[in-house]
């Protein structure tokens, strides 16, 4: 659906795009804020299941393909951060209110704070406007500036390579699109590893922390406050002065450094405040997915931003829907007494080697030339 939605949002314009997500991630919180009786938490379930199957993780996309639109080249990776890193940070907040909710009201904030998103995005949101240039004045089709209205692409959309795709993209388009730049490809492989191990991560740390170290949900909670405070204190203000610095793939192969570092450290822990020192980790490996997402915009034009992050989303959904099929089940035998031998973190090492393969795949990665001043975008365009 990723790829789907992004290509969609190439031709229609982001906002229309995101007015669908966000409308419908108000239903499934407004649901339990009216009850949560049984029948009500089974209706939640069937609800949220079938609206994450069209527009799961749908909004961070757009957002990206929407910032993409709209920053110059030199200034995405420090924007894509800042992005990353307000998103960081209202995921501390959100943790930290539900510390003094009660259960129901966590249910009506949330249906209201959902609301209120999609109330502020219909209303100060402007759309973007594909542009042929994003050095120059945004413009619509017939060259006259434009303040706001939807993007209107092509019904064709001319790849970097010249190849020519559908609006409507299929499984070969989407092949084609990652082969059509090797940069392209190999951030894909970057995306699956790294999704493979950050979600088998999550899929088993509390089940090891909880048999491991007798860890509770306030403790939980507090390790996601620490890794989400320091997380966003690095986007906002390290990533923009270290994007410019390094460089989007050193940088990016820095955050993948320091993922590895903080699974392993997480797999050898050997007291209860090991993982509290793993989690402020993610001062220095929050840097992967922002510099991954700005070295895939640049090697698209602008007329296939939201192809190209969709096609990402999608390979890290599918690593997503992988992951705990592999390390839970990993992670259960080995906390249990059927282990081949005794070492509770290994399912969490493994999960270490796939950031690692992440990580030596990041180093092979070397920027194409910038495309911001290519035409990407021509609709009296043939393909010769």
């Amino acid at each position: 659906m990723m790829p789907l939605i992004g290509n969609m949002s190439d031709k229609y314009g982001r906002k229309a795009l995101l007015t669908v997500p966000l409308s419908l991630a108000i239903v499934p919180s407004a649901i339990l804020a009216y009850s949560r009786t049984r029948n009500f938490f089974y209706a939640y379930f069937v609800v949220k299941t079938l609206i994450a199957m069209v527009c799961e993780g749908s909004v961070p996309c757009l957002a990206l393909a929407y910032v993409a639109d709209n920053v110059p080249e030199g200034r995405r990776a420090s924007a894509f951060g800042i992005l990353s890193g307000i998103a960081s940070s209202a995921f501390v907040c959100g943790n930290l209110s539900t510390r003094f909710l009660s259960t129901a009201s966590t249910f009506q904030v949330s249906a209201s704070v959902a609301i209120a998103s999609l109330v502020y995005m219909r209303v100060f949101l402007q759309d973007s406007i594909i542009d042929e240039q994003l050095t120059a004045p945004i413009l619509t089709s017939t060259g006259k500036p434009k303040g706001k209205g939807k993007a209107y692409a092509t019904n064709e959309i001319q790849s970097k390579n010249g190849k020519t795709f559908k609006s409507a993209p299929s499984m070969e388009d989407m092949l084609c699109l990652l082969k059509s730049s090797v940069t392209l490809s190999q951030a894909a492989v970057v995306a699956f590893f790294y999704s493979l191990a950050e979600v088998g991560l999550h899929a088993s740390l509390m089940y090891y922390l909880k048999a491991r170290f007798h860890f509770n949900k306030d403790q939980f909670a507090d390790m996601m406050v620490i890794s989400g405070i320091a997380g966003t204190i690095s986007q906002l203000v390290l990533m923009p002065i270290l994007a410019p610095a390094l460089g989007e793939a050193r940088l990016l192969a820095v955050g993948l450094f320091f993922t590895c570092v903080h699974v392993f450290l997480y797999s050898i822990a050997w007291t209860f405040w090991v993982p509290y020192v793993a989690a402020m980790f993610s001062v220095l490996y929050v840097f992967s997915q922002p510099c991954m997402r700005s070295i895939v915009s640049k090697q698209v034009g602008s007329c296939e931003q939201g192809k190209a992050q969709g096609c990402i989303s999608g390979i890290s959904s599918f690593a997503n829907v992988i992951s705990p099929l592999i390390f839970s089940p990993l992670t259960a035998l080995f906390l249990s007494e059927r282990a081949p031998f005794h070492f509770p973190g290994f399912s969490i090492m493994c999960v270490g080697f796939a950031s690692m393969i992440a990580f030596i795949q990041s180093l092979m990665i070397r920027i194409t030339p910038p495309i911001a001043n290519e035409k990407v975008c021509d609709s009296n365009y043939v393909d010769a």
